[in-house]
């Protein structure tokens, strides 16, 4: 009886540990589904603010109007080279679309290696260099903008969009898309600062 009970036993143990081996591997397979979704996210909002970012640049870029009546001496024309605030918002939005590109390869990395920490904290830190200059730069141009629709009484500067309409109207998508880019960063620092804190 003593010899039955034992081999009885023995079948149990083993099976108990059977049981047990898959519910402890689980976990780990869903924390590496979760980080490499957050990371395959990561990577579609890049290309997203790439379309704005070259968006805004390619808008300022390409604001010249002329107005068809002009004298003489003078010709009416406005263009963003005009002014170094959009000239500066030019520069500055190729850079962050210049750097998003060369971001891409990254956050791939951080796709195919999604427990790795290296590339999310390097990412972490240029991308809030990139947010600072893309906002600098959109609230620069969104001051002059503001100016060219109302003007400014105390300062004798007067509202050109009622006449320079087409360089406003781009003036002012070129700084709407800017701020998209923006808010496409906040996205990218919150996603990159969860996925270091569940690392």
């Amino acid at each position: 009886m003593m010899m039955g009970s034992a081999e009885i036993d023995m079948p149990e143990s083993s099976s108990v540990s059977k049981g047990k081996a898959p519910l402890l591997a689980a976990p780990m397979n869903e924390k590496g589904g979760y980080k490499k979704g957050i990371a395959i996210f990561d990577f579609i909002l890049r290309l997203a603010a790439i379309a704005t970012a070259l968006a805004a640049a390619a808008s300022m870029g390409t604001s010249d109007e002329t107005l068809p009546f002009f004298t003489q001496s003078f010709q009416f024309e406005a263009s963003y080279d005009d002014l170094p605030t959009f000239q500066f918002f030019v520069i500055a939005m190729a850079i962050v679309a210049g750097y998003l590109v060369l971001s891409l390869p990254f956050s791939i990395v951080a796709i195919v290696r999604p427990h790795a920490a290296g590339p999310r904290l390097l990412l972490i830190i240029l991308d809030t260099v990139a947010l600072t200059l893309n906002t600098a730069a959109g609230a620069a141009a969104a001051a002059i903008v503001y100016l060219a629709h109302n003007g400014n009484s105390s300062t004798n500067w007067l509202a050109i969009c009622q006449q320079f309409g087409d360089f406003c109207q781009k003036n002012s998508g070129a700084v709407v898309a800017s701020f998209l880019t923006v808010i496409i960063f906040v996205f990218l620092l919150v996603l990159s600062a969860f996925a270091l804190r569940r690392h």
